[in-house]
């Protein structure tokens, strides 16, 4: 059984801070770059002569690389929580092409007490100008 209290603020969170917000402009050698490192070699993220056949009309980058940008928030945010076993819950709305500058934010919308301490949610999202890419939520120990 799972004792949990919702709470509005916790040492110095509250329901309703910001998380960190960070831009990243995308560009093809940081897809070919993620592609190597990930052996992810997809040539959709890769070939541009390939992804002009596709519905996308032309390269795509990564969605575990948009989601790195996710974890970059959160480990500003609250690294160790988010390090040693944070949650996520994510869906991917649309694709990020080379010259999309990423957008990531977020806001703790529950604190709550745990038996295993306490916790506080965050709703994430990922915007390239209007368009929603990422949203979400991310789980993360703070006490």
């Amino acid at each position: 059984m799972t004792i949990s209290e919702e709470l509005q603020s916790y040492k110095n969170l509250s329901v309703g801070d910001r998380l960190p917000e960070i831009k990243v402009l995308v560009d093809q050698n940081m897809v070919d770059a993620y592609a190597d490192a990930s052996g992810d070699t997809n040539p959709l993220h890769i070939d541009p002569e390939f992804a002009k056949t596709t519905f996308f009309g032309r390269t795509i980058a990564h969605g575990l690389l948009t989601l790195a940008f996710v974890s970059q928030v959160l480990s500003e945010w609250n690294w160790q929580g988010w390090a040693y076993g944070g949650e996520l819950s994510v869906a991917f709305l649309g694709p990020v092409y080379p010259g999309d500058e990423v957008s990531v934010s977020g806001e703790i919308d529950l604190i709550e007490q745990r038996e295993e301490g306490v916790f506080a949610r965050c709703n994430l999202a990922c915007y390239c100008g209007e368009r929603a890419v990422v949203k979400g939520t991310a789980t993360c120990k703070v006490g």
